[in-house]
């Protein structure tokens, strides 16, 4: 028979694996991005921070597209994290069993929809309305944009929020109404907080989706290499990292390969420190919440 000190050794090691596995997989992506990416570094330098992107002129600046890149992640969590947070708590706490047996699977079947087809309606439906209503120059724009990859996160929010306000004990509210809380108070005071942490959770993820998303982006956007004018135009077209190497790879040779390669670079940055300052707000929040600050 093997110990239970053994046992538990094991358990700890097996995870301890995976988790530096994890750790080995990420560090190789980025040495990977980073060998076919050096010689464009080598070669421009800081031109490839530029604001100009001309292949004719040897000009290859990726500013546009890193400023598309969270101008569209940021304006889609806009959209998305107000939206999913109030249908989770109509799920999780209003709304009866059997509405919510019905709302949950069918706002979680919006996540199995191809992107494609979200930038298909996008770009002929959404795009023409915003065009229409707006008189804006062209269908495209960084609005429609947003909202579309809004709508893309919205089924990841709202169930993993969903998830971690039912998970909240029970006992905790009951406390809250008995001691004359009404039942927006409760969810404002008890439930929110103590399921802060799944919640942030929830909006990483929908960042993820928001900031990785290539096809219906580059079917909205209009895959222009510019800066919006001014730099906070919703209404403008522009460009983003995922949408630029989708758009560029297919045809581009020689040094625009070890460019687009340098764009994953970035993105693979950009996401790094979203993430990072995500954690360091989720870890603040949980902590306001708990009293500990």
């Amino acid at each position: 028979m093997v110990s239970r000190r053994v046992k538990d050794k094991l358990v700890h090691l097996t995870f301890f694996g995976i988790a530096a596995l994890s750790v080995v997989i990420i560090s190789f992506i980025f040495i990977f991005l980073f060998i076919r990416a050096y010689p464009a570094i080598d070669t421009f330098g800081t031109g490839l921070l530029g604001s100009e992107w001309n292949v004719s002129r040897n000009k290859f600046g990726l500013l546009p597209a890193m400023y598309g890149s969270v101008f569209v992640a940021v304006g889609a969590l806009a959209v998305a994290v107000p939206l999913g947070l109030g249908a989770a708590i109509y799920l999780s706490e209003i709304a009866p069993e059997r509405v919510r047996m019905i709302l949950k699977p069918l706002i979680e079947l919006l996540a199995g929809i191809p992107s494609i087809v979200y930038g298909f309606i996008g770009a002929i439906l959404l795009g023409r309305y915003l065009y229409d209503t707006f008189g804006m120059r062209g269908v495209n724009s960084f609005l429609a944009a947003m909202l579309v990859l809004g709508i893309m996160a919205l089924p990841i929010i709202v169930s993993m929020s969903d998830d971690a306000m039912k998970a909240v004990p029970k006992d905790l509210k009951d406390a809250s109404l008995a001691l004359g809380a009404t039942r927006w108070q409760t969810i404002r005071k008890v439930t929110i907080p103590a399921a802060i942490s799944g919640i942030t959770s929830a909006v990483i993820m929908g960042m993820g989706r928001a900031i990785g998303e290539t096809m219906a982006v580059m079917l909205i956007i209009g895959s222009v290499m510019k800066m919006p004018v001014p730099f906070f135009n919703v209404f403008d077209t522009g460009n983003t990292l995922t949408a630029l190497i989708a758009v560029q790879m297919g045809e581009s040779h020689g040094i625009i390969i070890n460019v687009l390669f340098t764009a994953g670079i970035m993105l693979f940055t950009i996401v790094a420190v979203m993430s990072v300052i995500s954690d360091i707000l989720q870890t603040r929040t949980t902590e306001k919440f708990e009293g500990k600050r």
